[in-house]
């Protein structure tokens, strides 16, 4: 059977230190004081700032914002800001709250993907993708010379047996660095082409009942569309091997010891506070600290599901908008704004996981997350995705 992995030549920072890595863009999406901060903090040193384009500046200047990324990408390789490893893989260490979280950088046969519901295959979405979110990422893959990933995929080995054998072998360091805002530590390690495929061929025998992508969905599914839009002008041959099939994903074990699934909150903004809570509560049974309110639910699809029945419905007869929070403190926090109720959900069961995923199902978007949003994946390693 054909794997759907192949081993990439990945990119490093040349000069590995803190102010290259920074977290995922879909983070401190109502926090826009965090990303000034590391602004401020990177200015003009390199760092894979100056390739992304966070949620929280989305709807401002878009099209400018995203011709200057472009810019900076073609910059930073004339500059030489990154070196281009042989072809192999790449094993990460990220200390989190939880512990250390493996990982192994490989790239995914788009081909093989789909967030299609009701459709099966090897690479799948793990929860709806919003189509209307996807737009302003297939703008900045397309003309971007340079992709840097956030999505984690998950792979099932209860016994741990790949990351084992793998941490026996002996690794050449690439990088050991504290990452920006209390992200914790990060290691990378290299495993040159001749173990990468024992690698690679070990890890796709665990790809059952597919892999599934825990984490940046949306960058995925993106990265498909935009696959999509380039194969259109191949020829059959040029398609099989354009840099643009493929994506760099980062593989995790869901039995891995450091996964923790936490909840997703949902803050409503821009509404009569106590009307809202009114109606709310009418349906579902909340308790109330503040204007956060933490219903009778049990954690996972059903809970969400029903949550955001509720807060669209709601937003369809009155003004408002919501936001997904991550993390207990920042919800009260927010929650604490004027005209704002947050709604705090419980954690999903992680072995519930790949059993919602059957015959093509999805999770609701937002379900869960890996972690707070400083223990996301900060961007560090990159891939070019086209000729240039």
């Amino acid at each position: 059977m054909k794997s759907c992995i192949r081993i990439p030549r990945i990119l490093i920072p040349a000069r590995p230190e803190r102010h290259w890595s920074v977290v995922a863009c879909d983070q401190f999406t109502s926090d826009r004081a965090y990303w000034e901060r590391v602004k401020r903090e990177v200015g003009a040193r390199p760092s894979t700032m100056h390739f992304i384009l966070p949620e929280a500046y989305l709807g401002e200047e878009d099209e400018e914002r995203i011709r200057e990324i472009h810019v900076n990408m073609h910059l930073a390789m004339t500059d030489e800001w990154m070196v281009k490893l042989d072809r192999g893989l790449v094993l990460t260490e990220r200390s989190t709250s939880t512990g250390i979280r493996r990982g192994i950088l490989a790239c995914i046969d788009l081909e093989e993907y789909t967030f299609e519901k009701g459709v099966v295959s090897t690479i799948r979405s793990s929860e709806e993708v919003v189509k209307e979110r996807l737009p302003a990422r297939v703008a900045l893959r397309r003309g971007a010379l340079l992709e840097f990933p956030h999505a984690i995929l998950f792979y099932k080995d209860k016994k741990d047996a790949l990351m084992r054998w793998i941490l026996s072998e002996e690794m050449e360091c690439l990088y050991d660095y504290d990452l920006l805002e209390g992200g914790g530590r990060l290691k990378g390690y290299f495993i040159p082409e001749e173990g990468a495929v024992s690698v690679v061929r070990d890890l796709y025998s665990r790809g059952t009942p597919c892999f599934a992508v825990a984490d940046g969905n949306h960058s995925v599914a993106a990265a498909k569309a935009y696959w999509e839009e380039v194969k259109s002008g191949l020829s059959e041959r040029e398609q099989k091997s354009h840099p643009a099939r493929f994506m760099l994903v980062e593989f995790v074990n869901i039995y891995d010891s450091s996964v923790c699934f936490y909840p997703i909150h949902r803050l409503v903004k821009e509404v009569d506070a106590e009307a809202f809570i009114s109606y709310f509560c009418k349906h579902v049974k909340c308790k109330r600290e503040g204007n956060v309110l933490i219903p009778a639910l049990a954690g996972g699809a059903p809970a969400v599901s029903k949550t955001d029945e509720l807060i669209e419905e709601y937003l369809r007869a009155n003004t408002g908008k919501v936001d997904y929070i991550h993390g207990d403190e920042e919800l009260f926090s927010f929650a604490k704004e004027e005209n704002s109720v947050g709604i705090m959900l419980a954690p999903m069961e992680k072995e519930d996981f790949f059993a919602q995923l059957k015959k093509g199902n999805n999770l609701p978007k937002k379900t869960f997350s890996l972690g707070e949003g400083r223990e996301k994946r900060y961007y560090t390693e990159g891939r070019e995705i086209r000729y240039d």
